[in-house]
């Protein structure tokens, strides 16, 4: 056999050739999607940024707001966004983790917990606005809180609760069920094989839930706006406590549709440094979690 014929026998076939055409296709399509979401955002993110650029210092983010919030800074609604996603997460997470716990380990297949299942897939779609009423109702008048931070938190907490269940859920399934029967085989009861294997195992897959919980509630507006923001607090500039439990605060989400739609007179780069400010908090928590994440899954074994 010649060297022709050799090439000839393992060249491409028209069938290879149009297989490879497909995939670089396929691959400039999915390159072309992925490059329509990251451009946009990439170009709105420059565009808050170009805009923002003459306030957006430190003095901005310390300095509380002046002369009817059309000058100064936003350090009372920065302190009152951390309370509110800090008091949600502490909240939420340890019912959310061990309600997925029940769900995943424990919970018998029978219609009472597929309707459980079924509430919490159903609560995860209930537009913010009616949460709001409901934190309204019972948390403002029902529980007697008032309008006050562990209102609004508790309505925060309410409103992520399934998105924690959720992701906690599929991060304790995805742990092999091989390792759960090797601890009941040493003689470990469930709780011990939960405690000791599972959940250590499954971590990462929690954090993704909580960052999606912080990302959710520092964002909200309408939630709190009915349980416990207020449109505008006295605070003493970079003061690290300057809320109690059971007052009122603000918050940046709700700061930033005040001074953008309901504020005359306010200099044009305030809206668009807060947006900012609320964009960069959101991103430092989340890059925390994901690098807590990272670094976990980093350990696993298998």
């Amino acid at each position: 056999m010649n060297a022709s014929t050799g090439h000839a026998m393992f060249g491409e076939t028209p069938p290879v050739r149009r297989k490879l055409r497909q995939e670089a296709l396929a691959q400039w399509v999915f390159g072309a999607m992925a490059a329509a979401m990251i451009v946009p955002l990439l170009l709105i993110v420059g565009y808050l940024v170009v805009r923002a650029a003459p306030s957006l210092n430190l003095e901005f983010l310390l300095e509380v707001p002046k002369r009817g919030m059309t000058e100064g800074g936003i350090w009372p609604a920065f302190v009152g966004t951390l309370y509110l996603v800090f008091l949600s997460l502490a909240f939420s997470a340890p019912i959310g983790i061990l309600a997925a716990v029940y769900l995943n380990e424990y919970a018998r297949d029978n219609w009472f917990n597929r309707v459980i299942n079924l509430a919490v897939i159903n609560l995860a779609g209930v537009p913010s606005i009616v949460h709001a009423l409901f934190g309204l109702g019972a948390f403002v008048y029902a529980a007697r809180f008032g309008y006050s931070i562990i209102s609004a938190s508790l309505t925060l907490a309410i409103m992520t609760l399934p998105v924690i269940i959720a992701a906690t859920r599929e991060a304790l399934a995805s742990v092999p069920r091989s390792f759960r029967e090797a601890c009941w085989n040493v003689g470990a009861t469930r709780w011990q094989t939960i405690w000791a294997v599972v959940l250590p195992n499954s971590i990462s897959g929690i954090l993704t839930g909580i960052i999606l919980e912080v990302s959710r509630a520092a964002g909200e507006t309408a939630p709190v706006m009915f349980t416990g923001v207020v449109f505008f607090k006295a605070v003493e500039r970079g003061d690290l406590f300057p809320y109690y439990l059971n007052e009122q605060c603000m918050a940046l989400s709700m700061h930033l549709y005040t001074i953008s739609t309901q504020v005359p007179g306010v200099k044009e780069s305030i809206p668009f440094a807060t947006a900012i400010v609320l964009l960069a908090l959101v991103l430092m928590v989340n890059a925390a979690a994901i690098s807590l994440r990272v670094y976990l899954r980093s350990r696993k074994k298998w």
